[in-house]
């Protein structure tokens, strides 16, 4: 893959559970090509408590567990257009 601009995963501190937290080690280890970035908050505390999500290039996409999250991650940034 080739991107002109880097895409940004953003994640909330509040939702780093270990699984989460695996999913951001991977997506910073593996794919270099990607800005990736923790928060005290992203503002979606109701949706932070149910399940594990991330903001890709603003976007909210959700899993429900870390595998899934990281795979709609993945899926997430094969559909933009950078």
């Amino acid at each position: 893959m080739f991107f002109l601009i880097r895409p940004l995963i953003e994640f909330c501190i509040s939702n780093l559970t270990p699984e989460v937290e695996k999913v951001k080690e991977e997506l910073e280890k593996n794919y270099p090509f990607l800005d990736v970035v923790e928060y005290s908050c992203l503002n979606n505390c109701v949706l932070c408590s149910a399940k594990p999500y991330a903001l890709v290039e603003g976007e909210i996409v959700t899993g429900n567990n870390g595998e899934e999250l990281l795979s709609n991650i993945l899926k997430k940034i094969e559909e933009l257009d950078l």
